[in-house]
């Protein structure tokens, strides 16, 4: 029986046809609504919902339940969440794992902590479903996932923090300041997990250029890219053709992010999943 691969909405893949695969939804919730990460919400219009909502807001992770449903009564599983470090994904995920375990011994299941999220996520899933098409066995497939997610990076790029500042997810003093001049945040998810500010660029074009700064320190040298994007089609395509530009081999995918990474990436914001080795 083929592994399935099970992740949670952070990767931004809702359904992914290249393997059997299961998203577990996050969950955007405000004091009049919960917006559930699944392919049936209009992102859009929780997008403009969210601009009238002066209250506060927040995200919840998915509980073991909905875990167990995804992996499922039978056959082995490798899934993988958001970084343990901002959620409790990772935690419901592994309880879901033991308690599967538990009732059938026999089942191999394995739980990725990706310390990211996002498109680098989405990278990792890709690797897994082509290790999965090389009939690998459970033991190498997770082995060489993990060691791939060392090769994988995380750059995001914001126009505003108020989300994550209201969250506790960086500091409200640094979200206040970049709102007031306008200036964007380039950061990155850190070997911990954790969300790391690198760069505060002025204008699109710096912000390019400090993109393609890290990426050439963090060692990419033209594999794949994922650019995924919250209402700025225009920012994700014009940075493709900077990358493109320094790195003809550049292979980029551009997709709009879901729930969960447009509540914290918010409107204009991009998140750059790469790999620093050539596949």
């Amino acid at each position: 029986m083929a592994i399935k691969i099970v992740s949670d909405s952070s990767s931004n893949l809702l359904s992914f046809a290249a393997a059997s695969y299961s998203a577990v939804p996050l969950k955007v919730i405000t004091k009049e609504k919960e917006y559930s990460d699944d392919a049936a919400l209009d992102v859009e219009g929780m997008i403009a919902d969210l601009r009238k909502v002066h209250g506060r807001t927040g995200t919840s992770c998915p509980n073991v339940f909905e875990w167990r449903e995804a992996m499922g009564d039978d056959g082995d599983v490798i899934a993988i969440t958001i970084t343990s470090n901002l959620s409790g994904s990772y935690a419901a995920a592994m309880q879901a794992k033991k308690e599967l375990e538990q009732e059938s011994p026999d089942r191999h299941i394995a739980v990725i902590d990706s310390l990211s999220t996002g498109p680098e996520m989405q990278l990792v899933i890709e690797h897994l479903a082509e290790l999965i098409a090389a009939d690998k066995p459970f033991s190498e497939v997770e082995r060489e996932a993990r060691a791939y997610l060392a090769h994988t990076h995380l750059i995001f790029c914001l126009q505003s923090l108020e989300n994550l500042a209201r969250n506790g997810r960086v500091n409200l003093l640094v979200a206040k300041i970049a709102g007031a001049l306008g200036i964007r945040i380039v950061g990155i998810a850190s070997a911990e997990g954790t969300l790391e500010l690198l760069h505060k660029p002025r204008g699109a074009v710096r912000a390019r250029e400090s993109i393609l700064s890290v990426m050439r320190k963090q060692g990419y040298q033209g594999g794949r890219v994922r650019i995924a994007h919250c209402l700025n089609e225009a920012g994700a395509t014009a940075l493709a053709e900077a990358i493109r530009k320094e790195f003809p081999t550049a292979q980029i995918e551009i997709l709009k992010t879901t729930a969960l990474c447009s509540f914290y990436a918010e409107e204009g914001g991009l998140m750059i999943g790469y790999e620093d080795i050539v596949s």
